[in-house]
């Protein structure tokens, strides 16, 4: 294998993907490092049985690359990438700074990550240590730039897979490190201790500082922590792991012209803001893990796939990992049923992945994760996961035309991390008023009723989207709290749920009160919060039907909401729906409004999945949404390239589902021609091409 200074030929520079790849790129993680060497031909041999054309390398190898500090071992790499290169498998080439080495934590025991207890972190698991520390900074930097530069310019290499899964198992440490880089991150960004205390309310509880060595991280306290302390330590840990990627990143970038990325965990990791982070990466890549034990687990794998297309500017991405049947860390680890693996990797590529790969190609036998499925089973090539491997491989073989081509959503919901980590702090008035239970009933409504959706930040440009959804909007800006209410002003439909627009980027209240600062865009303020007891329930009488054509009716639907409901003050908006129990009966509890060109709606207690519909019904007619047409558990999506539409289509249902066509289309998976209505076989996968 050569090294630095050999010569290499260059593959092509970075075009926006990944280097060498003109196919929707399949397969997996592989640690090759855990099985006898004379298993790799073997290896080898049934990736290409299997369509498998890249693989993920090297993740977790640190120890075996580098076993003494600044001493190498290269030769096992060069050995197994000279064999993938020669059997056509191209390579995503990690740095193994996920997985320090047990003599970087002997060597340099203040480098662990300590918990908020004190407890100080030490090996035997996976994750980084302290991302501040400067010796695993220095340790992470060496290995990256050996990696590099042997191999940055390798005719194998597709791109590079920087650490692993940021912010998992840990994102915040509390150690004497991220203790001296919080104060100097403090100092920047506020300048001075008065603004310091200014933005933290530190007049509250005698909290004053009047010395920047006094300032501490927010760890454990005997009573709740000063939540603007807290919110920035947040935002804090999450830029000191994105430093981390940034310089490993950099470093790589001096050797090599291929793509730089790292997996995210989109939606399940919540210390990471990847709309950030998004802006460091050349292509953004995911990982997701079904939630196995909830029988509409789907659902949130398509509130994963949209929300990493989100960071990803609609541009394709890559899925870094995902599961072949049962993983091995949740409560109940569910297996797959037959069909199931193909439905989860169809419906990420229909949101936008040009990449479909899995946690892991082959089984491991020892450690954590030996209960974990994987491409090639312990099972072996007889197993019925090895042939629905296989038949997949096949059937992306075939859809190389989708490579590139995007998706449009008319509908928008707000996805906002620092609002998620103030919501969810201590003291506040109810427990249940949780970010993500909100959230996931908004899109699981907005999913049924056939609906993609971009996931977006609320101070970004919404002109092109019908309907925004604020679902959790607790900690919204001034200026963010402008730019929706002047998309509601220029004729968009805005839908806000409850306890949205409370405070500021510091935590703190409003001026004005609660919601001040949408009080134009939904013509209402609240007076009080009103959260109710935990087995609670009110009533809402809705006038369905009235508030999207505008005519006045008497008729309502009862609706039941829990949770929460709101003291409201009509100011120019019209009550849709009304307490007629509960904390304030013959309150507003549903209102509409318009402003400017556009109206705004206020959901002020939490309704469920089926009450929604009834409510978003009207929404959605008042923001000329037209009905999706397709039966409930038809997955529908379209993909948009150069003259074609590529629809795919995934049916979650026991039963044969229609799907209506305008145009003739084109099966790509069977070749079949399709007019009229596409039949969709219970459990089945269709993917159709419709010529412009």
């Amino acid at each position: 294998m050569p090294t630095t200074g050999s010569s290499f030929t260059p593959g092509p520079q970075f075009d926006g993907w990944l280097t060498g790849v003109e196919q929707i790129s399949y397969g997996g993680d592989y640690n090759p490092e855990q099985w006898p060497e004379e298993v790799w031909a073997e290896d080898v041999r049934l990736m290409n049985e299997a369509g498998v054309n890249l693989v993920s390398l090297g993740i977790f190898s640190w120890a075996l690359l580098e076993p003494r500090p600044g001493e190498f071992d290269f030769g096992w790499l060069d050995r197994i990438i000279g064999l993938l290169h020669d059997g056509g498998v191209r390579i995503l080439l990690a740095t193994p700074t996920a997985a320090p080495p047990a003599w970087l934590y002997a060597t340099h025991p203040d480098a662990r990550v300590v918990d908020r207890n004190g407890t100080s972190m030490g090996p035997g698991g996976r994750g980084l240590m302290a991302p501040t520390a400067p010796a695993y900074r220095e340790a992470a930097l060496r290995i990256t730039q050996a990696l590099a530069e042997r191999y940055g310019t390798h005719p194998a290499l597709a791109g590079w897979h920087v650490h692993n899964e940021y912010g998992a198992p840990v994102a915040l440490d509390y150690s004497v490190h991220a203790q001296r880089a919080f104060r100097v991150w403090l100092q920047e960004r506020y300048g001075s201790l008065d603004a310091l205390n200014a933005a933290w309310g530190t007049a509250f509880w005698g909290q004053h500082y009047a010395d920047w060595e006094h300032v501490q991280v927010p760890a454990a306290a005997p009573e709740a922590v000063n939540p603007a302390q807290q919110l920035d330590f947040t935002r804090f840990s999450d830029a000191a792991l994105r430093d981390c990627f940034i310089a490993e990143r950099d470093a790589v970038r001096e050797h090599s012209s291929a793509p730089v990325t790292t997996n995210f965990m989109a939606a399940s990791c919540p210390w990471t803001d990847l709309f950030a982070w998004g802006k460091e990466v050349d292509l953004v890549s995911n990982d997701h893990y079904l939630q196995a034990a909830n029988p509409r687990g789907y659902v949130g794998l398509s509130l994963a796939a949209d929300l990493t297309r989100s960071v990803a500017g609609g541009k394709p991405w890559l899925l870094l990992e995902h599961s072949t049947s049962a993983v091995n860390w949740q409560p109940r680890n569910v297996a797959k049923r037959p069909g199931e693996l193909a439905r989860n990797s169809f419906a990420h590529l229909g949101r936008g992945a040009d990449a479909v790969m899995f946690f892991q190609w082959r089984a491991s036998r020892s450690g954590a994760e030996k209960f974990h499925s994987a491409m090639l089973p312990h099972a072996g090539t007889g197993s019925r996961v090895w042939r629905e491997v296989a038949e997949l491989g096949a059937n992306l073989g075939r859809l190389t035309e989708l490579r590139g081509s995007r998706v449009r959503a008319d509908v928008a919901l707000v996805w906002d991390y620092e609002s998620f980590w103030a919501q969810d702090l201590e003291f506040r008035p109810s427990e249940g008023a949780r970010h993500r239970e909100r959230v996931d009933a908004y899109y699981d409504r907005l999913w049924r009723d056939g609906h993609t959706v971009d996931l977006v930040r609320p101070g970004q440009d919404l002109s092109g989207y019908k309907l925004v959804v604020a679902p959790a909007s607790y900690l919204l800006t001034a200026d963010d709290a402008a730019n929706l209410t002047a998309y509601v002003e220029a004729g968009g439909s805005l839908l806000v749920s409850y306890f949205s627009g409370i405070v500021d980027e510091h935590d703190a209240v409003h001026p004005g009160g609660f919601m001040a600062p949408l009080r134009d865009a939904l013509g209402v303020r609240v007076e009080e919060f009103l959260p109710l007891r935990a087995d609670d329930a009110l009533t809402v009488a809705y006038r369905a039907g009235a508030a999207g054509a505008g005519a006045a009716t008497n008729d309502t639907t009862d609706l039941t909401g829990t949770v929460w409901a709101d003291d409201l003050v009509l100011d120019g908006a019209e009550p849709v729906g009304t307490y007629t129990d509960g904390p304030k009966p013959g309150g507003a509890a549903i209102t509409r409004h318009r402003h400017g060109a556009g109206t705004g709606w206020y959901v002020s207690t939490a309704l469920g999945v089926d009450a929604l519909g009834t409510v978003l019904a009207d929404v959605y007619a008042g923001a000329g949404l037209a009905p999706s047409g397709t039966v409930e558990g038809l997955e529908v999506v379209r993909r948009h390239g150069d003259g074609a539409t590529f629809t795919v289509a995934v049916n979650h249902t026991d039963g044969v589902v229609k799907l209506p066509l305008a145009t003739p289309a084109t099966d790509l998976l069977t070749g079949q021609q399709v007019e009229g209505d596409a039949d969709v076989p219970a459990g089945a996968v269709r993917v159709l091409r419709q010529d412009a």
